[in-house]
């Protein structure tokens, strides 16, 4: 695959299907391997461990497995939150709660997500680390996702705000890198990479 620039809807398009392919076909017990390395990656960090309220994902698409993340944070007692589609701002993600009591349900994409009515919600400005999901990244922190834009209009304040945090960091296989990625205006790019074999700090100022 041909991945040094993807800079039309064409191409951006065949790079979603062809990537979204390939991290679906990675074998259970590779995939397992690449959930257990991606938190290995964050431990080696101080900061990752100080921080005490983080936003992850839940698996749907074959992305890599945040549950060993997920399972290390409330081991620790820090605050897990997910992301849930906004039902009253569409287009926008709220980000709540998550417990193994949290009370769930499966929203229109098929995803499951804690249910928005007995949710406690975080504000997004007031969340340590972001873990998002993306089909493709480059080393310069740009993230190709699902073409729905949620995230970034969620996050768009970070751009408006000039802020720092939440620090951002995209979470993939280490095979879901491309040499560029095109940049749109509405974009809010990463401040870090995590993958199953490396952390790549696309930002000097992330504390991490």
């Amino acid at each position: 695959m041909n991945n040094s620039l993807f800079n039309t809807p064409a191409t951006r398009t065949s790079l979603r299907r062809d990537m979204r392919r390939l991290r679906r076909a990675v074998p259970h017990a590779e995939a397992q391997r690449a959930g257990r390395n991606l938190l290995k990656q964050l431990r080696r960090y101080p900061s990752f461990l100080a921080c005490r309220r983080v936003a992850v994902y839940l698996k749907n698409d074959g992305e890599i497995d945040c549950r060993w993340l997920i399972d290390d944070l409330q081991r620790r007692g820090c605050e897990v939150l997910l992301p849930v589609l906004h039902p009253l701002r569409p287009g926008h993600l709220s980000f709540i709660r998550y417990t193994r009591h949290t009370p769930m349900r499966m929203n229109r994409f098929g995803i499951a997500e804690p249910d928005f009515r007995y949710g406690v919600r975080v504000p997004a400005r007031f969340i340590s680390l972001i873990c998002l999901p993306l089909v493709a990244f480059d080393g310069d922190g740009n993230r190709l996702g699902m073409g729905g834009g949620f995230y970034d209009r969620t996050l768009a304040f970070m751009a408006a705000e000039k802020s720092r945090r939440p620090v951002l960091a995209g979470c993939a296989y280490h095979f879901q890198q491309v040499t560029r990625l095109p940049v749109e205006s509405w974009d809010i790019p990463l401040q870090m990479i995590v993958t199953d074999k490396n952390l790549i700090r696309c930002s000097a100022d992330t504390g991490f």
